[in-house]
């Protein structure tokens, strides 16, 4: 039953990756075209590296997601890549990026540093490129969420199982799989 509930949380990384992806997509496509008029930069096109960062992480999190999730719905069996540990290893890699990426992103935005082009979000809500960043704060923080959500679901079921050279979709039949040192398919 965990493997429903592992499924939903890479459904739910997903689609909160696809909505970062697409806040980061619209903050770059505003700041690399601004208008000579616009008060932001004096009208000077830039784009902010965290942005970047946090649009890679969104993708390689939608991919791995998908990976994933294929994974566990269709019981695939490949030795090294498709165990508890190389999803443990990927999990704590998104871990990571998303937590540096939200970090980063929430001190950049509050409180206002002279140095960056955010100001303060807490007070620029009837702007729509500060409600974007708003949601793509939220949105980044929540991701990182349900990844450590995932990391410890995961490392728990394996860890109860003993489980971190098997298959990662949990359902596993000793007679039928190709895991482990003899092969357990003729057993009566």
């Amino acid at each position: 039953m965990i493997h429903v509930f592992r499924v939903f949380l890479y459904i739910l990384l997903f689609i909160f990756s696809a909505v970062v992806m697409s806040l980061c997509a619209v903050r770059l496509h505003y700041t690399l075209n601004l208008s000579p008029l616009d008060p932001l930069n004096h009208g000077v096109s830039f784009y902010d590296p965290i942005i970047v960062e946090l649009l890679v992480t969104s993708i390689l999190s939608m991919l791995w997601s998908l990976l994933i999730g294929r994974t566990i719905h269709r019981r695939i069996e490949r030795r090294l890549i498709n165990t508890f540990a190389a999803e443990l290893i990927g999990l704590f890699v998104l871990f990571l990026l998303w937590i540096v990426g939200a970090a980063v992103a929430t001190r950049t935005g509050n409180p206002p540093d002279p140095d960056t082009h955010w100001g303060n979000l807490s007070s620029c809500w009837n702007y729509s490129s500060c409600r974007v960043l708003t949601a793509m704060l939220a949105f980044a923080w929540v991701s990182w969420v349900v990844v450590l959500a995932l990391f410890i679901t995961s490392f728990l079921f394996a860890s109860a199982n003993k489980a971190f050279r098997d298959p990662l979709h949990g359902r596993w039949d000793r007679r039928a799989t190709h895991y482990g040192s003899t092969p357990m398919r003729n057993l009566p």
